[in-house]
């Protein structure tokens, strides 16, 4: 039989996703003829199919001395090498291709994702804009090209290329969820409503409509939580081909306990981890911190770098690659604390690692996969009654699930309220929440609050130059002053931030997305945090802070009943100060800011996750008994 047939045949077998046998036979083909241009790539594209991704390089690179012509080989090998987090050579290859065929439509776009992951998102605008014009109709492109808008915050211009996507596509991943962030960043509400109704109803229909952070932003529904990061893992985390913990028993002389995230450095999680890892008892605990973000010379980073008994610098390693780290390292219990959010690579959790996998604290609901065993919350956030929306085992620690930080730093002095634009008299509502937080239902409470508070003012943090004009205009339409918002300049120094919520009487929470680590924060200052309970996770974030701190008389379950106690507290100082001196007190009896205990509940939690995988028994929610 000669080559070309031989190689038909094996062409058949990949066609059919006979991939083992396709390998076996272009192997054959190879022995006959070493430089064989089309059995190496072949084999290079059967090696990344298998995740193999050195093997793959290594036949993409064989091929490319053999034929350097061939578009799709320079193609394929940058996505070997984007795969292995080998950026500028990736795009070096994505030009490889581009230089034999300048309208490569995928090579142009691949090259965009690699200068939006490495930060370049001017150059990566570039690179969209070559491609639309070449294809002024390309979904990816407009898709991709409106979130770099997007992050840059250039909303209307990422409104017009979603808008675009949407005529040229409606049922494009993610397009409403897109079109949806964009508009919550820019606080862009005409047609929000409506947007937000047929986002819900895509993913309550299954479709891959939008990203379950957007959604957290717009719905209350702890199933419509759970069906949407169900459809994304579905969709964007398929099943990997080897599972990497097969059982093993590792019998260390300590609990190794490794977190994972992007977050390590600069960032509200390291903010609230930090203490609690500076805690752990390293006689019994062996920690590990596989640092999957970018690396900064902040303060929080080189802490992060002492916190771990080993920190590991992963960011530039393939998913699989750490997988195997995490392994290698033998791991007894592994935490993801990134979740769905910027940076994340759940990937890496779908070799299955480690023994126990546990999903916590960066991502406020269910992942929706089978392969987290764990999520760890306490009752407020997950009520027991709600455990059928987390595919995960529910672990109810304590207090609040969020950890607290007690040894941040204030600064001493308070600077005058003038100095930040605010009257020096009259009552101050702070709230300060992201942009993404902020929607036309909270928005109109706060501005009936106002209306019943006369000479008070809204204080909220510095939002960016499109969602501050166009939350002056919403408060006029809805007849409030515009002058009486007030956004916060930056100050450059935590202990300065932290030091000015004293200049706020109280802070208003926002609904269905909750203040987490803000609302922390204010609360440790000593400004009351008034909340409205809600159905869902993200929701129910401040109630389960307020509980820890024994102020469950801030928590209300209506936004009627938020607005009436919003006003009762501006109009009666006296109960004001009785909360205010409330907060002080129970900060030394209440659990909210005791890192230590929390972190021997924590320890406790992993202790029984580690002895019931030890005795063989089936992974199951539990509650943990305050030590």
């Amino acid at each position: 039989m000669n080559i070309i047939k031989k190689i038909k045949q094996a062409n058949e077998l990949v066609n059919n996703g006979n991939l083992a046998e396709a390998e076996k036979r272009f192997k054959q083909i190879l022995t006959l003829s070493k430089e064989e241009f089309f059995s190496l790539f072949s084999l290079g594209v059967i090696a990344f199919k298998q995740d193999n991704l050195s093997l793959a390089l290594e036949y993409f690179d064989r091929g490319a001395k053999v034929n350097p012509r061939f578009e799709r080989l320079w193609f394929n090998r940058g996505l070997v090498l984007y795969s292995l987090k080998r950026h500028e050579e990736a795009m070096a290859s994505y030009d490889a291709a581009l230089a034999l065929n300048p309208e490569y439509i995928d090579a142009l776009n691949n090259k965009g994702i690699v200068q939006q992951e490495i930060l370049r998102y001017t150059d990566a605008v570039n690179t969209y804009d070559r491609l639309l014009a070449i294809r002024p109709d390309s979904p990816k492109a407009l898709s991709n090209k409106g979130y770099i808008l997007n992050v840059l915050g250039r909303y209307y211009e990422a409104m017009e290329c979603f808008n675009r996507l949407l005529e040229v596509d409606p049922d494009f991943d993610f397009a409403h969820g897109q079109l949806s962030s964009v508009m919550q960043y820019g606080c862009i509400w005409d047609g929000f409503d409506r947007l937000s109704e047929i986002i819900r109803e895509e993913v309550t229909a299954g479709k891959v409509a939008c990203k379950s952070l957007v959604l957290m932003a717009i719905s209350d529904s702890p199933a419509e939580h759970q069906q949407c990061a169900k459809i994304y893992a579905e969709h964007y985390i398929p099943p990997v081909p080897v599972t990497l913990w097969q059982g093993e028993r590792y019998h260390h002389g300590k609990i190794r306990i490794a977190y994972v995230s992007p977050d390590l450095r600069e960032h509200p999680v390291a903010h609230l981890l930090a203490g609690i890892l500076e805690h752990h008892d390293r006689s019994r605990y062996e920690t590990f911190g596989f640092f999957i973000g970018m690396a900064n010379d902040s303060g929080m980073y080189h802490r992060m770098t002492r916190a771990f008994d080993h920190f590991l610098d992963v960011w530039q390693k393939s998913s699989r690659e750490i997988a195997e780290m995490i392994r290698s390292c033998e791991i007894d219990i592994v935490i993801d604390l990134a979740g769905y959010t910027q940076d994340s690579r759940t990937a890496i959790f779908s070799y299955r690692p480690a023994p126990v996998q546990v999903n916590y604290l960066g991502y406020p609901g269910t992942l929706g996969v089978n392969y987290m065993d764990y999520i760890l919350a306490d009752s407020v956030v997950i009520p027991t009654v709600d455990q059928e929306f987390y595919h995960e085992k529910v672990v109810h620690l304590p207090g609040a699930y969020l950890p607290a930080d007690a040894t941040l730093k204030v600064a001493d002095f308070t600077p005058p309220r003038e100095s930040f634009g605010l009257p020096a008299t009259g009552f101050v509502f702070c709230s300060f929440n992201h942009a993404y937080k902020i929607n036309p239902t909270i928005f109109d409470a706060w501005m009936k609050i106002l209306k019943r508070c006369p000479g008070s003012v809204l204080w909220l943090m510095k939002l960016n130059a499109i969602a501050e004009p166009n939350l002056r205009k919403e408060a006029e339409a809805r007849g409030v002053d515009p002058a009486r918002l007030i956004f916060a300049t930056r100050v450059p120094n935590v202990e300065d931030h932290l030091a000015r919520y004293r200049l706020a009487d109280l802070f208003l929470d926002t609904t269905p997305y909750n203040a987490h680590t803000t609302a922390c924060d204010a609360l440790f200052v000593g400004l009351p945090v008034l909340t409205c309970l809600g159905r869902a996770f993200p929701g129910r974030v401040a109630a389960s802070l307020l509980r820890a701190i024994g102020l469950t008389e801030l928590i209300s379950t209506s936004l009627t009943d938020y607005e009436d106690a919003a006003v009762r507290l501006a109009h009666d100082p006296t109960l004001l100060a009785s909360l205010k001196e409330k907060l002080r007190a129970n900060r030394e009896t209440y659990p909210l800011f005791k890192s230590e205990e929390f972190c021997r509940n924590l320890e406790h939690a992993y202790t029984v996750m580690w002895e019931r995988t030890e005795r063989g028994e089936p992974h199951t929610g539990f509650q943990v008994v305050r030590g």
